[in-house]
C-alpha cells in the first residue's frame, strides 16, 4: 500500500526520473484490487431476475468513473518512469495501442530489470 500511496501523493504527475519494478507492480496490484472490488459491488447490486440495479450499484458506477479518471495520470506517469528505468523513452507506452500484441509487449517491458547505475533519466532507484 505504501508504494501505491507514494505514487499517488508524491509522484502523481511526475513523468521524470525512474521507477523500479516494485513501485510499478505494487501500484498496479493495488489499483487492480480497488477496481475489482468496485466492479464486484457494481455487479452484485444487479437483481438477476429483473436486471435492475440498486442505488448502491449506481453509486459504485459513479465511483468507478471518478476513480478511473483520477488514476489515468499517475498510471501513465509510473509507466513512463518504468520505461525510463530501462533507459527507454517514455513514448514507448504507445506500444500498448498496437492491436492484439501491444499490451503484451508493454507487459514484457514492465517485467524487465532496469539499467544498473545512473542513466540519462536519473540515478538508479535501487541505490
Amino acid at each position: 500500500m505504501n508504494w501505491y500511496l507514494e505514487v499517488i501523493k508524491n509522484n502523481y504527475a511526475n513523468f521524470s526520473g525512474r521507477a523500479r519494478r516494485k513501485e510499478y507492480w505494487m501500484f498496479t496490484l493495488v489499483n487492480t484490487i480497488i477496481i475489482a472490488v468496485l466492479y464486484a459491488i457494481l455487479i452484485s447490486s444487479v437483481d438477476m431476475n429483473t436486471g435492475e440495479m440498486s442505488s448502491l450499484g449506481s453509486i459504485a458506477g459513479i465511483i468507478i468513473g471518478i476513480y478511473s479518471l483520477a488514476i489515468i495520470v499517475p498510471s501513465l506517469a509510473v509507466t513512463i518512469r518504468r520505461f525510463h528505468d530501462q533507459d527507454k523513452s517514455g513514448w514507448m507506452f504507445l506500444l500498448a495501442f498496437i492491436p492484439a500484441v501491444g499490451g503484451l509487449i508493454v507487459f514484457v517491458f514492465m517485467c524487465l530489470e532496469g539499467t544498473k547505475g545512473d542513466n540519462r533519466f536519473g540515478p538508479d532507484p535501487k541505490a
